[in-house]
């Protein structure tokens, strides 16, 4: 009998979440590989540009969770009330613009969530812990990240269901939150370790970071190199080596993704006459709180005169990443943080785009198994505006990388591939 996973994911609202598209991609490389995934959404259904594949269904539905926080009433109304604010639809319609989610206006809930039966949104913990006691009754149950794993210790009352938890970003939320907030989310975290049999992160890197951020036991971390759907990458045609034009973003626009950076690079390199024609093209989410970083990244490339040399489209569809990611010459994200995953990275060595990437947790690992872009040392813009000059001037070293990056995705980093590095480290912890 093929076992059963329940897979929670964190829905994003009107986002596409990197985190989302991992895990919509591995639930489904799961499934043909045979395991009987239940892929379910909290907060909101997800985002994603591929086939989705989650249950029509949301637990601790998002505008239900932030009622409850800030209204005692909502905490005891009736269950065709929660059942009508958790509805899909209902959610859709409410997140389908963009809506405030400053982490720092939201650290009360978040450590409301993390103490799971102990705070405001108890209600739903009880129903979440019910439908998979009653219902689902999975044989093992992975969660997205740390931050929606506060019901865990209620649900290891009434059963000894494997948990094992994806750390992916959850420090990005937690350095957002003022300090008090912080510090109080961390212990809660740590008395959640308790009851949390194992952790996957992609890279060593990232895992020996988050052991230490999180003190947690290294020993109940796994490592599970990240993969993508590569199917409809599978179908592009090699870019043939050209006079390199444009330098390409594709990630959400925000400081910790390092796009002040890549602007600083970009006006540096424009002041060398030889560069005159490159330009910088950007796609990615905006949210509103990260509006006003962005306008004066905006207003910083006008004032060096560079207004006709930079492009934003906007969040992109499938469709149109792979375009862009054909029609860049070489992608670069600076992050700031200690990069989880790197999804930006794969997808464009898969479509035969090379990289210029930090030093930043994942991403170090990334470059020198692929092979398919340059590295720089993070915070020296020297270092970046150098790699950036080498490899624009270079056709034969971008084919080169493009090449090496491209095999290297498809053969190794695909989602079956994923998928069954997964199947792997889930499988110790089911009863034989």
């Amino acid at each position: 009998m093929a076992p059963k996973l329940v897979y929670i994911t964190a829905g994003a609202g009107g986002m596409f979440c990197g985190s989302c598209l991992h895990d919509n991609a591995l639930a489904r490389a799961m499934q043909h590989e045979g395991w009987d995934v239940q892929f379910v959404p909290f907060y909101t259904p997800i985002r994603t540009d591929e086939e989705d594949t989650s249950v029509d269904q949301v637990f601790f539905g998002g505008v239900n969770v932030f009622l409850q926080q800030k209204f005692w009433l909502f905490r005891y109304l009736p269950k065709w009330v929660d059942g009508w604010l958790d509805s899909p639809s209902f959610i859709r319609r409410v997140t389908s613009r963009a809506i405030e989610t400053n982490p720092a206006v939201l650290g009360s809930m978040a450590l409301s969530m993390l103490k799971g039966a102990m705070g405001y949104q108890r209600k739903e913990v009880r129903r979440v812990v019910r439908w998979l006691v009653e219902e689902a009754r999975p044989d093992i149950i992975l969660v997205t990240n740390i931050l929606v794993a506060g019901f865990v210790p209620a649900l290891k009352q009434h059963v000894a269901t494997p948990v094992i938890v994806t750390l992916q970003g959850d420090d990005v939320f937690l350095d957002s939150l003022p300090p008090a907030d912080r510090s109080k989310c961390l212990a809660q975290i740590r008395e959640i370790d308790r009851s949390i049999d194992g952790y996957i992160t992609q890279s060593f890197a990232f895992r020996d970071y988050m052991a230490e951020y999180l003190s947690i036991d290294p020993q109940k971390i796994v490592v599970t190199p990240l993969g993508i759907d590569t199917r409809d990458f599978r179908n592009l045609t090699p870019i043939t080596p050209r006079s390199a034009q444009v330098i390409g973003y594709l990630a959400r626009l925000a400081p910790e993704k390092g796009l002040q950076h890549l602007v600083s690079a970009f006006i540096e390199l424009k002041r060398d006459h030889v560069f005159r024609a490159v330009k910088l093209r950007l796609a990615g989410w905006l949210s509103p709180e990260c509006r006003s970083f962005v306008d004066e990244q905006w207003q910083r490339l006008r004032q060096a005169g560079l207004g006709d040399d930079f492009h934003y489209e906007g969040v992109i569809d499938r469709t149109a990443k792979l375009k862009f990611l054909q029609e860049i010459d070489l992608l670069c994200v600076p992050v700031e943080h200690q990069e989880p995953k790197g999804l930006f990275a794969l997808e464009a060595m898969a479509a035969g785009t090379p990289v210029v990437l930090p030093r930043r947790g994942a991403l170090t690992e990334l470059i020198a198994a692929s092979g398919g872009g340059l590295s720089f040392e993070h915070g020296h813009l020297a270092d970046l505006v150098a790699s950036l000059k080498r490899l624009l001037q270079d056709p034969l070293l971008r084919q080169r990388l493009a090449e090496q990056g491209r095999n290297y995705i498809l053969q190794q980093r695909n989602e079956r591939a994923m998928a069954r590095d997964t199947i792997a480290a889930l499988s110790r912890y089911l009863k034989p």
